[in-house]
């Protein structure tokens, strides 16, 4: 008995040999492929390590400040602290400390008298609250950031409260200039 040798059938479809042109296209094609598939991850991974490490630089050069920085804090600082800076302030300056037990925000921005009725009332308070004559930021708030609450000048004061998590403020305004008055907040959370 002899074994029939095995044979293409004519349904099965016979690949004619693949000429240089296609062979060097298909390669092409691959490589592009493969760069594409490897290339565009290790590039955004290697963005987002350098866009990450400007991140952590940022934060470590504002941390090691010490004292009122002249700028506006970020949006989110604001935010957080409950501290609605009004547009078109000017001598806005900022500090932040942190700890294990209360984050501070420290304030400082000159104003107008309109502007200080919407602050005011933006942080739950309004004019009528603010006591003649007081300083409510703490002498220690005050020696951390320079402040000084001269005798001589028009001061008055409040102290805002809320329930925590949300922050406590310590609020004094320089009224000396009833038309530009410079207001001073230090702000508390707890977690």
């Amino acid at each position: 008995m002899t074994v029939p040798s095995p044979s293409t059938s004519p349904e099965q479809d016979v690949k004619p040999p693949e000429d240089r042109r296609h062979m060097i296209r298909r390669r092409w094609l691959t490589a592009i492929i493969i760069v594409l598939l490897v290339g565009i991850p290790a590039g955004y991974l290697a963005i987002s390590a350098g866009q990450s490490r400007d991140s952590g630089r940022d934060k470590e050069r504002e941390s090691s400040v010490v004292g009122l920085q002249d700028n506006w804090p970020s949006q989110m600082k604001r935010r957080v602290f409950e501290v609605p800076i009004p547009s078109g302030s000017s001598g806005v300056a900022y500090y932040e400390t942190s700890n294990w037990r209360t984050s501070r925000l420290y304030v400082q921005f000159t104003t107008t008298a309109g502007k200080l009725d919407s602050f005011l009332d933006k942080v739950g308070s309004s004019r009528s609250e603010l006591t003649p004559g007081q300083v409510t930021v703490t002498d220690r708030d005050a020696s951390i950031v320079g402040w000084d609450f001269a005798p001589d000048r028009d001061w008055s004061g409040t102290t805002i409260t809320r329930e925590k998590p949300r922050p406590a403020q310590d609020i004094t305004v320089d009224l000396t200039d009833p038309a530009a008055p410079t207001v001073y907040v230090v702000s508390a959370a707890t977690p």
